[in-house]
């Protein structure tokens, strides 16, 4: 027992000296690494590197002296105090974007399906977090009738008008699917260093995977993962507020519950308008027409283990989607709540089976996603369809047709490389 723990251990060592190295770090051989200048910088500590500066602040690395201290400051374990002449003032109507030097950014990467009350607390905390750094809010692009009904562009327009203090700072990016996307996105841009925030239930999730990864998908001097606070879901008010319960209301067609659940912001007539779309995204005419378990697992999660420990779900080789990540993988391993899945690019990833769904989106098949909504998904069938359908060819129709009435094409296209 005593070998396999060394074992272990030796494998965390080996894992910090990767990221030091990808880093552009040298080590001293005793867990001590220096950058280029020579400055000590950062030590492996129980096998995780941990970094240092001049001023001595654990956990962390900051800018250079001569520069403004931004939201680096501020993490999970620690909270240094800035010199009341140093904090940034912030406007009540007004979010500030981007520090003096422009080398932090604080992101927030979520599913909002549908936003509440609870998010505005999410929200809130980012801004504070951020301390003047630039704050980017990614809703994520995943919509089914279950857990993600809102489509992308319906829940964004309902969360600008719901938190209207960070319109600008939401942002409608059909490329940005993963919190990969995200801290790439931030990378090409040109900063330094990166704060998550998330809840407090996804810390773990997001602090290893978005470090196990710097130096590979992305190159940051330091990502910071902190909480915005924690969440009980049976409890009232703001900190039991989520987008589960209010998915739950909206099938059991219960409008007081939902509208507790609203910030004071949207208008009444909003208010239901959006009850209203939710609930005929979800498709749920009766209250006894759908499963818990699906819809809102947390509240039925004897339910959710019973169909997985049957194998009914998320079977070895199936293609699933991490809720709070929304990386796309196949299932390599089942666990006894929880997955082992690798991406197509062969990245790893663990999901609690409470976070994760079946993937479907290469399964649509319609030229249309919504009613009024043209299905631009990638890959899908659907899309074909409706791109064959916008293009152009020649007047007559025949068996070149993929569809009934579908514009033929093709057969006018000119190869300039084709022998004559």
């Amino acid at each position: 027992m005593k070998q396999f723990f060394n074992f272990l251990n030796e494998a965390k060592e080996s894992q910090a000296s990767m990221q030091a190295r990808r880093l552009g770090l040298k080590g001293d051989g005793h867990g001590g690494w220096y950058d280029s200048k020579g400055e000590f910088v950062a030590k492996t500590e129980k096998g995780e590197l941990k970094f240092y500066n001049q001023r001595q602040r654990t956990g962390e690395r900051d800018l250079p002296q001569q520069k403004k201290q931004t939201n680096q400051q501020v993490a999970a374990t620690q909270a240094a105090t800035k010199p009341q002449e140093q904090q940034p003032q912030k406007k009540e109507t007004e979010v500030l974007r981007g520090d003096e030097e422009g080398q932090s950014v604080t992101v927030v990467f979520g599913r909002f399906n549908p936003p509440t009350t609870g998010h505005k607390k999410l929200l809130d905390s980012a801004y504070n977090i951020s301390s003047g750094s630039e704050l980017r809010i990614y809703p994520s692009r995943t919509q089914d009738p279950k857990k993600n009904p809102l489509e992308p562009s319906t829940k964004i327009d309902y969360m600008k008008k719901m938190f209207p203090k960070y319109e600008e700072n939401i942002i409608d990016d059909d490329n940005i699917k993963s919190i990969f996307d995200v801290l790439q996105i931030a990378d090409n841009d040109g900063f330094t260093d990166v704060t998550i925030v998330v809840g407090a239930d996804r810390l773990g999730e997001f602090k290893n995977l978005a470090n196990k990864y710097n130096g590979d998908l992305y190159t940051f001097d330091m990502i910071n993962v902190v909480s915005a606070g924690e969440r009980d879901a049976d409890t009232e008010g703001v900190e039991g507020m989520s987008a589960s319960k209010m998915r739950k209301s909206a099938a059991d067609n219960d409008f007081d519950t939902f509208k507790s659940g609203i910030p004071n912001s949207l208008e009444p007539k909003e208010i239901k308008n959006l009850f209203n779309a939710l609930r005929k995204s979800m498709r749920v005419p009766t209250k006894e027409s759908y499963n818990l378990w699906e819809i809102a697992p947390k509240f039925d999660f004897k339910s959710l283990r019973e169909n997985y420990v049957g194998g009914l779900i998320y079977r070895i080789g199936d293609l699933v989607e991490n809720l709070n990540t929304g990386l796309v993988g196949r299932i390599i391993r089942r666990g006894t709540n929880h997955l082992i899945c690798v991406t197509k690019e062969n990245y790893m990833f663990k999901s609690w089976i409470r976070d994760i769904m079946e993937y479907t989106e290469k399964k649509v098949d319609g030229k249309m996603r919504l009613p009024g909504k043209p299905n631009t998904l990638v890959g899908t069938t659907g899309y074909f369809k409706y791109a064959s359908l916008q293009t152009s060819g020649a007047l007559k129709t025949g068996s070149e047709n993929l569809q009934p009435g579908g514009k033929s094409y093709g057969i006018n296209f000119i190869n300039k490389y084709r022998k004559k």
